[in-house]
């Protein structure tokens, strides 16, 4: 996308990725919300424009539908790849009596998380073998972290209530983390004006880690410009861009 001509912010998440503070650990749903609010503010500060087209991977997925709630006006699209709105996978009941009570006593407890078997995400031998040995891997989580994305799963089930962008939804075939059919359902279902649906047969949950050739990044490049130009100003009403700046965020 940045090849494209597109402005690209890839934040990691604190907590993980090259964060090393509070590994696994997030306080609030609020405070991971603010934090996109500042990734917008980052964008808009970079590029002067308003609004950003907003990719959600994954767990990522149930964060992106919250930044519609929270910024409406700041979301100019929705991509949601495989996204986690509706798991599969969750944590045993031992583990689940557990949280609620470290989500009182215990806050920074950790746990592990439920998905950390590198063939749930991949079957493409080289990304097999790049998550095994991924330094960055986060493997365990904070009791407050999981407090704050169950927080997250409830704006999911009332976003028939708000308005939405232009939305698209990335599906692959044999994804074992990922409920496809309710997360189908929940998109039919949504009153938002622009929705659609790619599932691809034969492909895993991690759709970036399908093996080179596979029509999905070209296919997120098309949903993205079409977004744009669906957003694009009337002729004659365009606002100069700011000086080296992308066209699109």
């Amino acid at each position: 996308m940045a090849a494209a001509g597109f402005a690209v912010l890839l934040p990691d998440r604190r907590g993980s990725g090259r964060n090393t503070a509070d590994r696994g650990h997030a306080a609030s749903a609020a405070r991971l919300l603010k934090d996109c609010g500042e990734w917008l503010e980052e964008l808009r500060r970079r590029t002067g424009l308003q609004t950003a087209h907003v990719i959600g991977v994954s767990w990522g997925g149930k964060l992106a539908v919250n930044l519609v709630r929270r910024y409406p006006s700041r979301v100019a699209s929705l991509a949601l790849v495989a996204p986690g709105l509706f798991p599969l996978v969750d944590l045993p009941a031992r583990e689940k009596l557990r949280l609620a009570w470290a989500a009182l006593a215990a806050r920074r407890r950790l746990f592990r998380i439920p998905i950390n078997e590198p063939e749930m995400f991949t079957a493409t031998p080289c990304w097999l073998d790049y998550i095994r040995r991924d330094p960055l891997r986060l493997t365990h989580v904070t009791a407050a972290f999981l407090m704050a994305s169950r927080r997250l799963d409830r704006f999911p089930r009332k976003a028939g209530r708000h308005a939405g962008p232009p939305t698209h939804v990335f599906l692959a075939e044999h994804d074992r983390i990922i409920d496809n059919e309710r997360t189908r359902r929940w998109l039919r279902e949504l009153p938002w004006p622009q929705r659609q649906i790619t599932e691809y047969r034969g492909a895993h949950h991690t759709l970036e880690f399908e093996p080179q050739g596979h029509p999905y990044p070209e296919d997120l490049l098309a949903w993205i410009r079409s977004a744009c130009r669906a957003v694009a100003p009337p002729a004659g009403s365009h606002a100069p861009d700011p000086p080296h700046a992308p066209h699109d965020a």
